[in-house]
């Protein structure tokens, strides 16, 4: 080989030896570069990514229902908890901005909503909680409550703490058809604390109505459970309601109206504490007969006829009181047991002269304590029975008013979907 044949080789090697330096400087980054066990990344990243791993927090946050549901449940949505760390700041608001009041668990593990979730209403929520090290974890979701066109409710009577009268049956109307029958009747307990037992008959769709075999023990308890959230009544249509009702019974009293003899004798816990005249509906009009339960009690009211099918020529009722004392209601249909100031004294006790309700005597304006229906009103409570008999009528439907106790108990219960 020439010398000039061997320095371009001389040459070309030590090129090459160069690259291979700089090619092996450039994936190493030193010497121990790729022998530390940290897949390659060298000694500087490995420590980048451990510090970063000791700056996260270990605390784990859970939001009930999941981010983005829909039909969410306006009794069990928006519970937050944490695991791993305590909770130190939570955030509920309605898609306006709106704040929801709510608050965090003594432990500080949970929180949840101080007051009733609203239909068809989007929440945002917004969390912040801590681990042990003080690092901070947050966590955020919006869901939307289910709407009013896919939830029904049950409206139910009587009233959460109220006293009523030993025929008072639970009545509950559902604001939509029912088709589930059997689910939605599972989801709803009636229970006395006499032990009696509840059944429930459903009359339609809409309406169901639940009682005992016979009147309600006096002075017992009487407790409505609805655990209807989620409940599917009918085709894409869910229960929302998740409530304990409880209701006392009053003393047991019971009325029985006589249109023949034209008296009404009231009688509580079995003995007669008073014989009232009366005057029930005329032989045109008769009043129905049957078991009837009271209803609604209003001082003075407004009967009008043609509200009830009683016009003239005219279309105009045949009568129009706009101040009848001491009413209370015993159908849907319009019978009334009521004070009666128009009619002459002499007719109570010896004519029935109503378009079909039963009259007492009374005075203009409801203010007399001691006329025969200002009595009977101060002494009667929604609930109480009035049986009326010797009529000449039919006997009332069991679901004009609160009247289930003119079908008899099989029938009732045949009534029940479970």
């Amino acid at each position: 080989m020439t010398d000039g044949k061997r320095r371009r080789g001389l040459m070309a090697a030590s090129a090459l030896l160069g690259g291979v330096m700089v090619l092996s400087a450039c994936s190493g980054g030193g010497g121990d570069a790729g022998s530390d066990g940290d897949g390659g990344k060298g000694a500087s990243q490995a420590q980048v990514d451990e510090a970063a791993a000791k700056k996260t927090s270990e605390a784990q946050i859970k939001i009930t229902p999941k981010g983005g549901s829909t039909n969410a449940s306006i009794n069990n949505s928006a519970t937050v908890a944490v695991t791993k760390g305590t909770l130190t700041e939570v955030t509920m608001t309605t898609s306006d901005g709106t704040v929801v009041e709510g608050e965090i668990a003594a432990d500080k593990k949970s929180w949840k909503p101080g007051v009733q979730l609203e239909r068809a209403t989007t929440y945002k929520l917004k969390v912040t909680a801590e681990d042990s090290e003080g690092r901070a974890a947050h966590e955020n979701a919006s869901f939307t409550t289910v709407s009013q066109d896919n939830s029904f409710i049950g409206n139910f009577t009587p009233d959460d703490g109220s006293t009523v009268g030993v025929g008072m049956p639970v009545s509950i109307n559902f604001d939509k058809a029912i088709a589930n029958k059997a689910e939605v009747q599972k989801g709803i307990t009636v229970s006395s604390s006499s032990g009696q037992e509840v059944v429930c008959h459903w009359f339609n769709a809409n309406r169901m109505d639940c009682r005992p075999e016979d009147y309600w023990q006096e002075n017992s308890t009487v407790t409505l459970k609805l655990a209807l959230d989620g409940v599917e009544g009918a085709e894409g249509v869910f229960g929302v309601q998740q409530k304990t009702v409880n209701f006392k019974i009053g003393r047991n009293q019971v009325s029985i109206v006589d249109a023949e003899t034209k008296q009404m004798k009231v009688t509580q816990d079995g003995k007669t504490v008073r014989t009232i005249p009366i005057s029930a509906g005329s032989p045109e009009n008769k009043t129905w007969e049957g078991q009837m339960v009271v209803s609604e009690k209003f001082k003075e009211t407004r009967m009008d006829g043609a509200t009830v099918g009683f016009t003239d020529d005219d279309g105009k009722g045949e009568y129009d009181i706009k101040d009848v004392p001491h009413a209370m209601r015993l159908s849907n249909s319009g019978t009334f047991l009521h004070g009666n100031y128009w009619g002459a004294k002499s007719i109570f006790g010896s004519a029935n002269t109503s378009h079909g309700c039963i009259g007492l005597s009374d005075t203009q304006g409801a203010d007399d304590p001691n006329t025969p229906g200002a009595w009977f009103y101060d002494n009667s409570i929604v609930g109480d029975v009035v049986v009326v008999k010797n009529t000449g009528d039919k006997t009332v439907a069991p679901d004009n008013g609160l009247n289930g106790w003119n079908m008899d108990w099989a029938q009732w219960k045949a009534g029940s979907a479970v």
